[in-house]
């Protein structure tokens, strides 16, 4: 045998392998679903759990640039630049910004 007759017989074994891996998927895998409203609710309960966490993961992220944004502003300030107090803002107002968006969230959805 020659090296492309084994290729074409090595294609056609892939081919044939995966034809019968297709017919047992489709007869001999049973089917399960479920109640179109017993999936939203688990959709719905699954989220509403992960909400806390989510929450104080933007709690710990919000206190790790508000570290970072002070350092910045003390090192503006010291260095005497007259943009201290916009970034200072900034900073400030981002950090709000967290706390406030989190808050919102959980009052408005009810969690």
């Amino acid at each position: 045998m020659n090296r492309k007759t084994i290729l074409r017989l090595l294609h056609k074994g892939k081919a044939l392998a995966l034809a019968l891996l297709v017919y047992y998927l489709t007869l001999f895998i049973p089917a399960q679903a479920q109640d179109g409203n017993a999936g939203i609710n688990e959709a719905t309960m699954r989220v509403r759990s992960y909400f806390a966490t989510g929450t104080n993961l933007m709690y710990a992220i919000g206190a790790i640039l508000g570290l970072v944004g002070a350092i910045k502003v003390y090192q503006k300030w010291n260095s005497g630049d007259p943009d201290t107090g916009k970034v200072a803002a900034a900073w400030f107002g981002s950090c709000v910004f967290l706390v406030i968006v989190a808050t919102v969230l959980r009052s408005f959805f009810g969690l």
